[in-house]
């Protein structure tokens, strides 16, 4: 059977081109809540990670794939499980079971055994394997191709030979209870040969090797001529073995052996003499391994983490489904449309406290358009009004999209992005040598050197760390570099004067992709959460901030 190429991440004839997101979006996304979400296990959120933030790419085809490889395995999660545990199975097979392991030298009666019943329980996962795959009406190429390579080998007529001859050889060698050896013996009767008499299917009811050889010499009628075994032939337990020892006995008959048949002495002597009668046994076995078993075990068990990563988010957005939290497939655009229509869209990382308290109808979902007219968008709005809540939410659901996986939302349309790129506040510690401001100018620079047309660019609060006239000379040129590079884009600002230059920006920089204000509601002083594409209200975060805490002139003359 040939060698072959399957993925659940990128279909047949893929490049396999991936991006992996950077560090610093892995943090401002909240990759590791996410996985923490998905699996309790430390293991599992690792490969989890692994494939989340390693496979990003712009390819239409391929996020496809994985969208409809997704949905079924939402759609069937019984057969997944089931299929799971079989993978698992193999895998653990394949990685520590013998029946793979190179060995030179001929295999033994007992690591003949072993692998015998390890090759059982691998016939026996590709037949369930097969038996699930075929059951379920699949739609998604990626999952009919694994159902096709498993069929492929369950038909395959060396398949059939390995489990017909495993099974007799397994027949044969469970029946298997004792070794009857010769001994071919010197003038000295000195051991200079063993044979094999032959392998018997009753155990020997008594053990003492050296009693039983020592009564036969005792007998002249029992020294045969013939290696014929006698019938009845007995082997008698030696009481005290001190009474053998001879004052002119230069060697031991024959190598001394404990009685206990777990003994690895024991055990190690037997292996050298049934060792050569075995070699074309094993021979053949390995060769029909090496047919069948080992392509066939790599390429199933290579599957192993990605089917685990679609099993673990499908199960998670079927509990929160199950919570009333809504969630939508993604559907794929074009190639090159940079465009992404979102309805009822909200943040991921809400439904934890949504859960624990009041449940989907405290989660505020949200309306986004990336086209053309608003390929950047400039948000501003109130303080804690949901701005970077919303900002956030966009970058996870774009994650979530390029992996195949469903997002929260009531729909979503886009074109993948070929990376997501972030631009939050630093830590501190992380701004000491070159300053607040000095590390957002140098962080924003490489992070504009890495991003194209197609890359998706987030950024919170950027610039804010110096004063409004310092900060709006930077955000200025940054939002026009921005809008030559055509990259989708949300900049949310407390520099509500920068959203007001909106139509003077579009006017100095041509381009084919257009900015726009986009403003967080604030209906009677309260939060709406909603966003709306309009110029800012005109306050600044100043303002905002002296209006929440009641210090404007207004409210401390009590002239409000």
């Amino acid at each position: 059977m040939p060698m072959k190429k399957l993925s659940l991440i990128d279909p047949p004839g893929a490049e396999g081109v991936h991006h992996k997101l950077p560090p610093e979006a892995q943090s401002d996304l909240s990759v590791d809540f996410i996985c923490a979400e998905v699996s309790d296990k430390p293991a599992e959120r690792a490969l989890i990670k692994s494939l989340l933030t390693g496979n990003l790419t712009p390819d239409p085809r391929a996020v496809e794939y994985r969208c409809a490889i997704f949905e079924d395995v939402y759609r069937f999660p019984g057969l997944c499980e089931r299929v799971q545990e079989l993978l698992d199975k193999i895998d653990f097979l394949r990685s520590y079971g013998s029946f793979l392991k190179e060995n030179e030298e001929a295999s033994s009666l007992w690591e003949l055994i072993h692998r015998l019943n390890e090759i059982g329980d691998y016939i026996v996962c590709i037949e369930e394997l097969y038996d699930c795959l075929c059951g379920e009406e699949l739609r998604s190429e990626g999952l009919c191709l694994l159902r096709d390579y498993v069929r492929e080998i369950y038909e395959d007529s060396g398949f059939a030979h390995l489990k017909k001859d495993i099974a007799a050889l397994k027949q044969d060698t469970e029946r298997i209870r004792s070794v009857t050896l010769g001994v071919n013996l010197n003038e000295r009767y000195e051991p200079n040969g063993v044979g094999i008499i032959s392998v018997n299917s009753r155990s020997f009811q008594k053990t003492g090797i050296i009693s039983n050889f020592c009564d036969f010499l005792g007998r002249e009628d029992d020294i045969q001529d013939s290696l014929e075994v006698k019938p009845g032939a007995a082997i008698r337990a030696v009481k005290d073995e001190n009474k053998l020892n001879r004052k002119k006995v230069l060697k031991p008959l024959i190598p001394t052996l404990p009685e206990d048949p777990e003994s690895g002495d024991l055990m190690n002597v037997l292996d050298r003499v049934v060792s050569h009668m075995l070699a074309g046994t094993t021979k053949k076995l390995k060769r029909m391994l090496s047919e069948h078993v080992e392509i066939s075990s790599y390429v199933i068990t290579s599957l192993i983490p990605q089917f685990m990563f679609y099993v673990r988010f499908a199960a998670y957005i079927r509990k929160c489904r199950s919570q009333g939290f809504a969630f939508c497939r993604p559907q794929v655009s074009g190639e090159g449309a940079r465009d992404m229509q979102a309805e009822g869209l909200y943040n991921l990382k809400l439904i934890k406290g949504a859960s624990e308290g009041e449940g989907p109808a405290s989660i505020v979902p949200n309306d986004l358009d990336f086209c053309a007219q608003h390929r950047l968008y400039i948000l501003t709005g109130a303080n804690r009004g949901g701005k970077t809540t919303l900002t956030q939410a966009v970058g996870i659901a774009f994650l979530l999209a390029q992996n195949g996986i469903f997002v929260p939302a009531q729909s979503f349309r886009f074109s993948p992005a070929d990376n997501i790129f972030t631009h939050f506040p630093a830590d501190e510690n992380k701004t000491m040598d070159l300053g607040r401001l000095g590390e957002e100018a140098k962080r924003f620079r490489e992070l504009y050197t890495q991003a194209g047309a197609h890359s998706l660019i987030l950024l919170n609060e950027s610039f804010s760390s110096t004063s409004f006239e310092e900060g709006f000379y930077i955000a200025y040129d940054v939002v026009k570099s921005l809008k030559l590079l055509g990259a989708r884009t949300i900049y949310n600002t407390h520099m509500h004067k920068l959203a007001q230059q909106v139509d003077e920006l579009n006017g100095t920089v041509e381009s084919d992709s257009q900015a726009a204000s986009l403003m967080m509601g604030d209906q009677s002083g309260s939060r709406s959460y909603k966003v709306h594409v309009a110029p800012p209200e005109g306050r600044s975060y100043a303002q905002d901030i002296a209006r929440k805490y009641g210090v404007t002139f207004e409210q401390l003359t009590g002239r409000a």
